[in-house]
């Protein structure tokens, strides 16, 4: 093998990864999300895990999400495994939808040790910008598998209108 084809070989290699990260970082700039302790959130302290990436104090997660529009609405939904429904505060302002909530970390019933903590655990808000006007005193929200739903009916929108005006 040459110089030049092993050359050749590394900088493909290291363009596609370069763009597979740039591709990553946009897409999940949205998705990223700090993970605070709260008050319920029950994160065992740090003498207690074996993992020496873990503080109870920062936690980040990608929280995925869809956003779909068609002619009578948006839906979004966002990955938020390992809550229950009612943990959610869910509200729109102005053209953000904004979830807010708190992941309770819980504890295995028997003795025993961590020796890995990876999953995010605390308080959380994840905006999603809005790309339309929605009626938020009609959205409507599911829970299920893992998967929150909000369905938002879109505000009717106003048309623009053309008329002459006569200069005088």
């Amino acid at each position: 093998m040459k110089f030049d084809d092993l050359k050749h070989g590394f900088s493909n290699i290291w363009d596609s990864m370069a763009e597979g990260w740039q591709r990553l970082r946009e897409g999940a700039v949205g998705a990223l999300t700090r993970f605070r302790p709260g008050e319920r959130s029950a994160m065992p302290a740090r003498s207690e895990v074996d993992d020496t990436f873990y503080w109870p104090s920062h936690g980040w997660s990608l929280l995925g999400g869809d956003l779909f529009e068609d002619d009578q609405r948006l839906v979004v939904r966002l990955e938020i495994p390992g809550m229950d429904k009612g943990d959610f505060d869910i509200e729109v302002q102005d053209d953000l939808l904004i979830v807010q909530g708190e992941k309770r970390f819980e504890n295995e019933s028997t003795q025993g040790r961590y020796r890995l903590l990876q999953c995010a655990y605390g308080s959380f808000r994840r905006a999603v910008p809005l790309p339309t006007r929605v009626l938020a005193d009609q959205a409507k929200a599911s829970y299920r598998d893992g998967v929150l739903r909000i369905e938002l009916p879109k505000a009717e929108q106003s048309t623009p209108r053309k008329i002459a005006l006569a200069v005088d």
